[in-house]
């Protein structure tokens, strides 16, 4: 039994209250050992129920939040092979939440802070759910979002209690998070209460006063809320419901949420403990499947990793910054003042006049109005944010800021006469950082007379809604330097990844890879919507032409311009890519750049994107014969997986999570993928089976998909990064 992991006391009249409290832990877990301990628990409230000395149950928290989940470091190291441990597992657990529901006498949770994946499924065996209402409390089935479905019975409680469109569409598939209120709202919780000390009365008065209580599901003649499937209903309400996941998923690899769509319909159609059976059967191969693997490795550990800042240098204290310059008032430095602003911070804003700053500004007061009208400010705070922001158009303003920010627009030579001119007037204490995409930092550090002290700091746009910042560390930029930058970034709300210098570091350079590939594609005559198609099944949320006038055609263009510049200057061969004469000809030659010029892969009106242009397949093709969906798809992958390799290759990337969490939340590789670098680390058959993928796909389409050599030295359990 796990140590003192739930604390038991029975008063008098026979009520016991079990207090869920992990020894050496911040927050209870649903570790391996949790399903004996809990059993354990189960048998002797069995027996006092048997003995006549129990009255009623109450389930609390000593921690500040109820109950986080499962372990995840558990179920990660799960295969094919262990499916009967997890099903005993499983089995375990929803055995004895579905004693505690059916003991015949009232169970009540006392949900002292959040109840989240495994701690909501115990809150719902219980009879009667208590929320104390904080700012910080979230109740929900997360499981989705890491891959899996809730297998402690919240399939199969939530259907029942909400009814199956319900529980799909607010708990399920989603995986929100809801507050307490919310929570309240949908029907998970049944009562609030603002004030800790009345948590424990109420749930005794509940007690109280449903001496004989029993889950609703349990009383005779009872029936589901909502939409029944049975009978002569399914075949007319499931395809609505399968095409409705399907819309959402854009048709990618989404095992959870049809796992979970499954273990819904087919458990509202049983009795309780077949629908578990069912419920266990779509966990246990969620849990044991590779997918799983891949999104929790990147969403949990991954992601914790880099929010915990262990690409740190050591030994240097926490720098906070209170007032930061930016240069550059456009929709990047706007965009990095409002962050900068909402975190508390001064801003200096400098343009070329006082007039541009003051558009900067008012782009700064525009988000925030918009902030305030989807309740994420206040007015107050709102005036607040706009105020710390000063326009300006002399450098000299700058003579007193603790960082330094240019974000001028992507040229080399520009960047370079700004930075020598805030090398001048900057506080020779402060940091210098240039917000650049693709220039290498080392170059640019020749122009200020501390490059020890710069760095490069990549925003994303939009800037206030992205969390991600790439922190570019320079041949000369200094560890002091590189932490500075970390806590800057941490500061306004964003998660730092770290890479090494090189032109387009990483991000910029792998995603130029899947633009180009759809160029490829686009030259051989694949059809727009074809390839469209492709990019939304692999899991990518946008079509990748669709991204291309996004992003605006020139671009690539130019950045392809730059390696190509730096390859001759260097001596170095350059591989011309195929996509290449398709952006020239429709950007160049035909002035199709994008939804910026009103027309580029698609048509547009006013700015709104209509259909993919008649113009572009009548340039382009189509060919008679269509590549296999299959091949396109592992195209667009593969495109980016290989250059996230190269990445390594070369020294670019220091660590898998940096470029796991870099793909997913900079340039939207597939979540499903757990990213870049966990796309080759978990392919089915490993690493060989990659490279072999990657070889067959260049005999095909080129060699560009010929994979780096030291990845063809890798074997089966082996990882980059």
């Amino acid at each position: 039994m796990e140590k003192n992991m739930f604390t038991w006391q029975q008063s008098a009249e026979g009520i016991v209250t079990l207090t869920l409290d992990a020894p050496d832990a911040p927050v209870n877990t649903m570790t391996a050992d949790f399903p004996a301990t809990l059993e354990s628990v189960v048998d002797r409230l069995v027996a006092e129920r048997d003995g006549g000395t129990l009255r009623g149950v109450i389930l609390t928290s000593a921690k500040q939040t109820f109950f986080a989940g499962a372990d995840l470091r558990h179920f990660i190291g799960y295969g094919p092979d262990d499916a009967a441990a997890v099903a005993a597992f499983a089995g375990t657990v929803t055995g004895s939440l579905r004693r505690i529901e059916t003991l015949g006498v009232p169970v009540v949770a006392a949900l002292n802070g959040s109840a989240l994946g495994g701690g909501l499924e115990l809150a719902l065996a219980c009879h009667h759910r208590i929320a104390l209402d904080t700012t910080s409390a979230r109740f929900g089935l997360p499981e989705a979002t890491l891959g899996l479905l809730p297998g402690g019975g919240g399939v199969v409680r939530s259907v029942r209690l909400l009814g199956l469109t319900a529980a799909l569409d607010s708990l399920l598939l989603s995986g929100a998070a809801l507050t307490a209120a919310k929570a309240l709202d949908l029907g998970i919780v049944d009562e609030l209460v603002t004030d800790a000390a009345d948590l424990l009365p109420q749930a005794l008065a509940w007690i109280e006063s449903h001496p004989e209580s029993q889950a609703g599901w349990d009383h005779p003649g009872w029936q589901q809320p909502g939409e029944r499937i049975s009978g002569i209903d399914a075949p007319a309400y499931l395809p609505a419901l399968t095409a409705g996941l399907r819309q959402k998923t854009g048709g990618a690899p989404a095992p959870a949420q049809r796992s979970i769509l499954c273990a819904a319909v087919e458990g509202s159609q049983v009795d309780f403990d077949t629908a578990s059976r069912i419920e266990t059967r779509y966990f246990v191969e969620l849990v044991t499947g590779q997918i799983a693997k891949n999104v929790i490795q990147s969403q949990f550990f991954d992601t914790k990793a880099v929010r915990k800042g262990v690409a740190r240098p050591a030994g240097f204290e926490t720098f906070t910054a209170s007032r930061i310059g930016v240069v550059g008032a456009g929709m990047m430095g706007a965009g990095i003042a409002y962050s900068a602003a909402a975190a508390g911070v001064d801003v200096v804003l400098k343009d070329v006049s006082v007039e541009a700053a003051e558009r900067g500004k008012a782009a700064v007061a525009g988000k925030a109005r918009r902030a305030v009208k989807r309740g994420r400010l206040t007015e107050a705070a709102a005036d607040a944010l706009v105020a710390r922001v000063q326009p300006v158009d002399d450098a000299n303003a700058f003579a007193d800021a603790d960082v330094v920010i240019e974000a001028v627009f992507e040229d080399a030579s520009l960047k370079a006469d700004v930075l020598t001119e805030l090398d001048k007037v900057a506080n020779p204490s402060a940091l210098l950082a240039s917000n650049t995409s693709t220039l290498p930092i080392s170059g640019l550090a020749g122009h200020v007379s501390r490059p020890a002290e710069f760095v490069g700091l990549h925003f994303f746009s939009p800037v206030e809604a992205m969390d991600l910042v790439e922190v570019i560390v320079g041949n000369q930029t200094s560890d002091a330097a590189l932490a500075k930058a970390m806590d800057i970034a941490k500061q306004l709300g964003k998660m730092p990844i770290v890479v090494n210098d090189g032109r387009g570091f990483f991000t910029s350079r792998v995603i130029l890879q899947r633009l180009l590939e759809a160029c490829a594609m686009v030259a051989e005559g694949v059809t727009p919507i074809t390839i469209e198609r492709a990019s939304t099944q692999a899991g990518y949320p946008l079509g990748t032409l669709a991204l291309l006038d996004e992003v605006t055609l020139s671009l690539p263009i130019s950045i392809r311009a730059g390696f190509r510049e730096a390859a001759v200057a260097e001596a170095r061969a350059f591989r011309d890519h195929p996509g290449e004469p398709v952006l020239d000809r429709l950007a160049t030659q035909l002035g199709r750049r994008g939804r910026i010029a009103g027309a580029g892969f698609y048509d547009y009106a006013e700015g709104r994107r209509l259909k993919l242009a008649a113009d572009v397949l009548a340039e382009f093709g189509p060919a008679e014969a269509q590549p296999s969906i299959t091949d396109l798809k592992d195209r667009l992958l593969f495109a980016e997986a290989l250059e996230t390799a190269r990445c390594f290759d070369e020294g670019v990337l220091r660590s898998a999570a940096d470029a796991n969490v870099g793909s997913l939340q900079g340039i939207g590789f597939p979540a499903w993928t757990g990213g870049t670098a966990q796309f080759v680390n978990g392919y089915p058959g490993g690493i060989p089976a990659f490279v072999a993928r990657a070889r067959e796909l260049a005999a095909l389409y080129g060699e560009r998909f010929t994979p780096p050599a030291f990845l063809t030295t890798l074997t089966d359990g082996d990882r980059i990064g």
